[in-house]
């Protein structure tokens, strides 16, 4: 690879995705609509150089014309902008929709005329749905219990389509609740463990949707980032018919539930921070949200060769450590 085309650069996974390829020598364009990303994600990534290898274009992926320009030349897109949020598509399904599978067609679109060598594009482990299969296999998926879920569905099926009728080699990503530095714990919609972060380390007590006992798959943002770098790496023909179009869970394996996940980081801001958290309010469960979820991440493995390398304790401890819900 020489030179990238990252949708929604400015946003969590996909500013973390433009460090490694600036550290690895890399020339990027960078797409962001700023609905949800921050320029903030940016500065940050750029204190540690590459601001030279780096264009930032403010443009919507749903702008077929902008994508078609942006992605001339390059040799591997990541496709990380999305309405990333079951309430979010719940309350909003036409900009779920809008966003995430019209805006991925017009990825698909300017992958294909501008002849890119690669597209490798976040899907969801909510595409398993009401799934009963714990840990989740591919080829074992639900009902989609949510827009969102069925937008990633979609996507699915559309690049499984265009690899099939133009050749093109696309990998999907089903990721399994990332978490890490720089991801937002403000709004509505913001995922549990910033918000969780955020509240603990001001000594607040923390909402839990449910019982405490549903679980989740906790994934450290450095394992995406390398899942992502594998699949756009991978030798996809030696997997024959597996490999056309794959879409892959990418997780830890694990199952950690809600209430265990609040005593890790509760632990976690007794032992680095010396803060003694509340414990938590319950209240009852959010419409959409799946009951059960760990990735089986097999086949991930045996076609890009992926493994997890930081654990969900480790990485809650690093953040918790050095203080990232203090900066929020």
């Amino acid at each position: 690879m020489t030179r990238l085309l990252i949708t929604g650069v400015a946003g969590f996974i996909g500013s973390h995705l433009l460090r490694e390829a600036l550290a690895r020598g890399y020339s990027v364009i960078g797409v962001d609509n700023f609905l949800t990303g921050k320029m903030s994600n940016i500065e940050a990534v750029l204190q540690a150089g590459g601001s030279d290898r780096f264009e930032l274009r403010r443009q919507d992926i749903r702008d077929l014309p902008d994508m078609m320009d942006a992605a001339k030349g390059c040799d591997t897109i990541f496709h990380e902008a999305a309405i990333g949020s079951v309430p979010w598509s719940i309350d909003d399904p036409l900009l779920a929709h809008s966003t995430n599978l019209t805006g991925f067609l017009n990825i698909l679109e300017a992958a294909r005329r501008n002849h890119v060598r690669r597209v490798v594009y976040a899907s969801s482990s909510a595409v398993f749905g009401d799934s009963m299969h714990i840990p989740a296999v591919e080829g074992l998926e639900g009902n989609c219990l949510s827009p969102y879920a069925s937008s990633k569905r979609s996507q699915e099926i559309y690049a499984q389509s265009y690899a099939r009728c133009y050749g093109m080699q696309i990998v999907g990503l089903r990721y399994f609740n990332v978490f890490g530095a720089r991801q937002d714990p403000n709004g509505a919609y913001a995922a549990v463990i910033p918000k969780w972060g955020l509240r603990m380390a001001q000594c607040q007590p923390c909402i839990l949707y449910g019982d405490g006992t549903s679980t989740r798959d906790y994934c450290h943002v450095s394992n995406i980032v390398s899942a992502n770098f594998l699949a756009a790496e991978a030798d996809l023909q030696r997997s024959g018919d597996e490999g056309i179009a794959p879409a892959l869970n990418i997780g830890c394996g694990a199952q950690t539930s809600l209430i265990s996940l609040f005593e890790m980081m509760r632990e976690a801001f007794r032992k680095h921070r010396n803060l003694n958290i509340p414990g938590p309010v319950f209240e009852p469960p959010r419409a959409g949200d799946i009951e059960h979820s760990s990735a089986d991440i097999q086949k991930a493995t045996r076609i890009i060769g992926f493994l997890p390398k930081v654990s969900v304790q480790n990485g809650l401890d690093d953040l918790i450590m050095h203080g990232e819900f203090d900066r929020i």
